[in-house]
């Protein structure tokens, strides 16, 4: 008798958790969400989310609130959301430089980027161009090594900082070429690229709207993309894989999180949503304009792909011994 009052007891636990969950992926969004940006407003990760959580306001029938949150590198937005309430209306816009960089260079959190988040979805990704003053005699990639290994630490390449995807990118490439190059920071992706075009530096690892309009002029060479496939706004350009190191990939990209414990539900409505929208012509091409593109996918193929990023930083900084200014 108290075996079948415990069967009992288990079933109907069990269709009250079918129809909590039912009734909670019917009514999910009732209110207006809030998506952390852990940057100030105007910069790449700020415009990402801005084209994506408009789409999502279409998708969910809900008011969706970008609430920029930037200090620390990222840390501030990132530990706001950590402590948020795991109930759907409170996520992070985070990006690889807070997930998969900032750890690694002594940047300093209360949450674990690898255990105190949700992953939902990749929105997108932004390689870099890599690009060389003309006067380099360099036409493609393994050219660009053979010259650096006949001429060991002499090749300089700029960086927005030190710690930036520029900065790792370029180390990441002298660690697979097996070159030495001599690394020149500069505070930020402007002074990064005047100073290449004057030829005061040889190379640089650049976002692609940042050096556009200088390779179109011919100030600047573009040799090759850091991306895993070739950029569909410039298919002109191989990739640093296909030219010379083969699994080469070095990008800047941004994810969609919740909370730790966030539900599956939740996480699947939104998921849905964003994979539908990301896959439309109008967000190909709005994220084309910052030089990235969508990418989408499962919510464990966010963590994995999370997860390889971070493991390859932590390599590259580690042997480099980087750390934050």
């Amino acid at each position: 008798m108290r075996a079948k009052i415990q069967s009992g007891v288990m079933l109907i636990a069990l269709v009250m958790g079918v129809c909590d969950h039912a009734a909670l992926a019917q009514s999910y969004p009732d209110k207006p969400i809030r998506v952390v940006v852990p940057f100030p407003a105007g910069g790449a990760a700020d415009i990402v989310a801005r084209h994506v959580t408009t789409r999502l306001t279409e998708g969910l029938g809900q008011t969706i609130i970008v609430d920029n949150r930037g200090g620390a590198g990222g840390v501030i937005g990132g530990e706001n959301i950590a402590r948020s309430p795991t109930d759907g209306y409170h996520l992070l816009f985070a990006s690889s430089s807070v997930l998969s960089i900032n750890p690694h260079l002594g940047v300093k959190a209360s949450y674990d980027v690898m255990r105190s988040f949700t992953p939902i979805v990749q929105i997108g990704h932004a390689p870099n161009v890599l690009v060389v003053h003309p006067s380099v005699p360099a036409q493609h990639v393994k050219a660009l090594i053979t010259l650096a290994k006949a001429k060991p630490g002499v090749l300089a390449y700029a960086s927005n900082g030190v710690g930036t995807l520029s900065h790792l990118t370029g180390e990441l490439f002298a660690q697979r070429a097996e070159v030495k190059l001599w690394h020149v920071p500069y505070k930020g992706a402007a002074p990064a690229t005047i100073d290449t075009m004057a030829g005061n530096v040889s190379l640089l690892f650049a976002a692609f709207p940042s050096v556009s309009a200088q390779m179109r002029s011919g100030r600047l060479r573009a040799l090759a993309v850091t991306s895993a496939k070739r950029m569909a706004i410039a298919p002109e350009l191989p990739t640093v894989a296909e030219s010379a190191l083969s699994d080469f990939e070095s990008s800047q990209w941004w994810g969609l999180y919740g909370p730790l414990g966030i539900s599956s539900v939740v996480v699947e409505r939104i998921n849905t949503v964003t994979n539908k929208a990301l896959i439309t012509e109008e967000m190909r091409r709005a994220l084309a304009s910052d030089g990235a593109a969508p990418s989408g996918g499962t919510p464990a193929a966010l963590a994995a792909y999370h997860k390889a990023d971070y493991d390859k930083w932590a390599k590259v900084i580690a042997k480099a011994q980087i750390k934050a200014n």
